[in-house]
C-alpha cells in the first residue's frame, strides 16, 4: 500500500512539473536535450518532458524601445541631441531566442549606431523639415537588420532634436530677418497694386472735371464726419480751371 502511494506522488510530481500554460501573448521554445524543437508551443495548455525539456518564454507583444540620447554632426557640421523611439514585435520566437544571445539589447544597440549613422548623412535643415521620410528610412534599415533574428520593426520616430544655444539664436535672428523680408515685400507690393489703382482713378477722373469737384466734395464729407474742430485739406488747383474756363466762355 505504501508504494501505492509513494507512485501516486511521484505522478503528481511529474505532472506538476510537466504541466505547462502559456497565455495568447506568449509562446514557448522548448530544447529537448539541448535540441531546438521547430514548433514554438503555446498558446493555452501543454505538457513537456521534465529533465529532459526546457522551455523560454518568449513574449509576442508590441515593445516600445526608447532610444537614449545621440549625440550627433549633421552633413553641414552642427553638434545636434537626438532621441527617438523604436516600436518592435518578436514574429518569430525560435530565431529571437537562438539567432541572437538578448535580442532586446541587441534591437537597442542596433537602433542607437543606425540613428547616428542615418542623422550624420543629413543636413539640419533636412532633419528638422523632413522627419517622416528620415522615420521612414530608419525602420526600413532596422528593419531589414534584424530580420534574421526573427524581429519586425514596425515603427521607429525621433522624438527631440535638442540644438546648441548658438544654434538657437542663429535660426531666431534667421526667422526674424525672414520675416522682416516678407512683410516689406508685403509692403510694396501693396504700394505698387494701390499705385495702379490710383493711376485708374485719375485717368478716368481727368475725363470729366466735374468728377474731381465731387471726389473733393465727398473728401469732405468723410472728414467733417470725424467731427473735427479744424480742417486743413488742400485745394487742387484743376478745380479753379474749370470755373475760369466757364468764366471765360461767358466772356465771349
Amino acid at each position: 500500500m505504501a508504494q501505492f502511494w509513494w507512485f501516486i506522488g511521484f505522478v503528481v510530481v511529474v505532472l506538476m512539473f510537466s504541466i505547462k500554460v502559456i497565455p495568447e501573448y506568449e509562446r514557448a521554445i522548448v530544447f529537448r536535450l539541448g535540441r531546438l524543437l521547430p514548433v514554438p508551443k503555446g498558446p493555452g495548455l501543454f505538457f513537456i518532458w521534465p529533465i529532459l525539456d526546457q522551455i523560454r518564454r518568449v513574449p509576442l507583444r508590441t515593445v516600445v524601445l526608447d532610444v537614449p540620447p545621440q549625440d550627433i554632426i549633421t552633413k553641414d557640421n552642427v553638434s545636434i541631441n537626438v532621441n527617438a523611439v523604436v516600436y518592435f514585435r518578436v514574429v518569430d520566437p525560435n530565431r529571437a531566442i537562438v539567432e541572437v544571445e538578448n535580442y532586446r539589447y541587441a534591437t537597442s544597440q542596433l537602433a542607437q549606431t543606425t540613428l547616428r549613422s542615418i542623422l550624420g548623412q543629413v543636413e539640419l535643415d533636412e532633419l528638422l523639415s523632413e522627419r517622416e521620410k528620415l522615420n521612414v528610412s530608419l525602420q526600413e534599415i532596422l528593419d531589414k537588420q534584424t530580420d534574421p533574428w526573427g524581429i519586425k520593426v514596425s515603427m521607429v520616430e525621433v522624438k527631440q532634436v535638442d540644438l546648441p544655444e548658438e544654434m538657437k539664436r542663429a535660426m531666431a535672428y534667421q526667422a526674424e530677418a525672414e520675416r522682416e523680408r516678407r512683410a516689406k515685400v508685403i509692403h510694396a507690393e501693396g504700394e505698387f497694386q494701390a499705385s495702379e489703382k490710383l493711376f485708374q482713378a485719375s485717368s478716368v477722373i481727368s475725363k470729366n472735371p466735374v468728377a474731381l469737384q465731387l471726389r473733393y466734395l465727398q473728401a469732405l464729407t468723410e472728414i467733417s464726419a470725424e467731427k473735427n474742430s479744424t480742417i486743413v485739406f488742400p485745394l487742387p488747383i484743376e478745380i479753379f480751371k474749370h470755373f475760369l474756363n466757364m468764366n471765360k466762355g461767358g466772356d465771349k
